[in-house]
């Protein structure tokens, strides 16, 4: 094909192409080394090496894995993760209307309150949130993981919500206010429809910090049934020896839900993050 005249001439740019070659090794070889090592036995694992094509493929390790309490850790997880993307949602929608409607100092030191969470680790605070859930009788309970975490979430929440809200314009409220419509009328009609896109990532984002959480179920649960996924991996770990190719068809088992559910909100989650405000 030739180059219409005046049109500029195309450049090969080998540097960025061996970057990005190499960033593919990079990014490529640990998820072909997990997927790989879930279709060999333990003895061939270890015999061949991580890198080793299976020469005996076998579905024995998800077997295994499917066999066990896995199945409850994924309910419990779900649930977790479902309650606490719910909850922070909820509240994050409140307090960021609120803040956005309220033009008066107090609503701006509520909104400076939530963001100074952004700056507290929940490392820092773990013991007296433990003594907290204790006291709250909660304790080894999957409430004992939903209510710290959703809280943890909350700052990141109310600041994209409050940006979304902000972007709505100011005629809209003005004419949805002429019309007789109320705050909740307005919450419900305008707000919620117009913040699609911030509400899909406070939701995806509040889902992943339940979904991939540690510190919490470590610390807040003790019994196999309140058990979670990242626990759960433990089983797989004994004393003397580590299932290796087991655990890795765990990890591989636990990252598909919350994969998918990526898959069906990245458009909203992207558009959110970029404060496009739904629109």
């Amino acid at each position: 094909m030739t180059r219409p005249p005046g049109a500029p001439r195309r450049r090969h740019n080998l540097p960025a192409g061996v970057a990005a070659g190499l960033w593919l090794v990079v990014v490529g070889l640990p998820l072909y080394v997990l997927v790989a090592s879930t279709f060999q036995e333990r003895d061939a694992y270890f015999d061949h090496g991580p890198l080793s094509l299976p020469t005996e493929p076998t579905l024995d390790n998800y077997r295994r894995v499917l066999a066990s309490d896995f199945l409850t850790y994924l309910l419990n997880t779900a649930l977790v993760t479902a309650g606490c993307a719910a909850l922070v949602v909820v509240l994050a929608v409140s307090v960021g209307y609120t803040v956005v409607r309220t033009l008066n100092r107090s609503s701006q030191q509520v909104f400076r309150f939530f963001l100074l969470g952004l700056a507290i680790p929940a490392q820092a605070v773990i013991i007296p949130v433990y003594l907290l859930i204790t006291q709250l009788h909660l304790y080894d309970s999957l409430w004992a993981i939903v209510l710290p975490t959703a809280a943890f979430a909350l700052p990141v929440s109310v600041l994209i919500l409050s940006g979304t809200m902000r972007d709505i314009d100011e005629e809209l409220y003005e004419s949805m206010t002429l019309e007789g419509a109320g705050q909740l009328r307005v919450l419900l009609r305008l707000v919620l429809p117009l913040s699609r896109a911030g509400i899909a990532t406070v939701a995806v984002f509040s889902a992943l910090q339940a979904w991939n959480n540690f510190l919490f179920p470590l610390i807040l649960t003790q019994s196999r049934s309140s058990r979670v996924l990242t626990l759960g991996l433990y089983d797989y770990v004994g004393e003397f020896r580590v299932d290796i190719p087991a655990l890795l068809a765990a990890v591989v088992l636990s990252i598909v839900p919350i994969f998918v559910v990526y898959l069906f909100a990245r458009r909203q989650l992207v558009s959110g993050l970029m404060g496009v405000g739904g629109r």
